[in-house]
């Protein structure tokens, strides 16, 4: 039976495609090299489990989800984006999965010119066209789910964002999964607690995997904030930063809720 991440891929492959009839791979890899050097992701994202102001904050412009629909009519990213700057959030990621997520390339344009932080382009990476693509929109980190890539794929694309000069988040959920992450030697690691394949959310599953990850990497927490409780939770099992989506973008005031969950891990160190 197809997963619910086998279903997004398979809409993502049509999307691109559609795209890259428009702009072939070799322009793509031009319009990337002439843009701005990337923004060093990595480090803005360290240390976060030793500083005393709390965990860095991946925060996430994210209109709707496959699990819970829409979430927040985001008419200007920019202005998100700008208040997530302001209240101290290392990273900004935005997601540009079209069909279940209501994401774009525009989006990532908007974010990208307003604010001075480094930029995620949250997607289903399956193909190096979209490497490319996230540079020439001027991201500075890129997503790698490793449920969705074979090991080649995996050290392919890896070794491609750090030709690009960027960095690249490497996605896990199971023992296994950390496992096939760590045989990169990467400098992110992400531990999801959503399962992309079920969508079902377990946040108690970070704290049994954390132990599983390099000590020598940025370990982050993703998803399963729904307050500070939750990044303090995560806080106490080692992370470096957390990303979240929801829970900012349902906050009435975006920027003070980032300063509460930096403070709320702060407390537990």
């Amino acid at each position: 039976m197809p997963t619910v991440l086998d279903d997004i891929i398979v809409g993502v492959r049509e999307d691109l495609e559609a795209r890259r009839r428009e702009t072939s791979l070799a322009q793509m890899r031009e319009r990337a090299l002439q843009v701005t050097p990337a923004r060093d992701a990595w480090a803005a994202l360290r240390g976060g489990r030793s500083d005393a102001s709390g965990l860095r904050v991946i925060s996430e412009v994210k209109r709707s989800s496959p699990s819970k629909g829409a979430l927040a009519d985001i008419a200007a990213p920019a202005d998100l984006a700008r208040s997530y700057e302001r209240g101290g959030a290392a990273v900004i990621s935005v997601l540009t999965e079209q069909r279940r997520f209501g994401g774009s390339l525009a989006d990532l344009d908007a974010v990208r010119a307003a604010v001075d932080i480094p930029v995620l382009r949250k997607d289903f990476t399956v193909d190096e066209y979209q490497i490319h693509e996230a540079r020439a929109h001027g991201a500075d980190l890129v997503l790698l789910i490793v449920a969705a890539l074979d090991d080649a794929q995996l050290r392919d694309f890896l070794d491609l964002t750090h030709e690009l000069g960027m960095n690249a988040l490497i996605e896990a959920h199971t023992p296994e999964e950390i496992e096939r992450a760590a045989a990169l030697k990467p400098r992110i690691i992400g531990v999801n607690v959503r399962n992309l394949k079920t969508l079902e959310v377990d946040p108690s599953s970070y704290g049994r995997l954390a132990p599983l990850l390099p000590s020598d990497v940025v370990q982050i927490a993703e998803s399963g904030v729904d307050g500070p409780q939750d990044v303090a939770e995560y806080a106490r099992h080692g992370a470096d930063a957390i990303l979240v989506g929801e829970a900012l973008v349902r906050h009435g005031d975006p920027a003070q809720a980032i300063r509460d969950f930096r403070s709320a891990s702060a407390a537990v160190r």
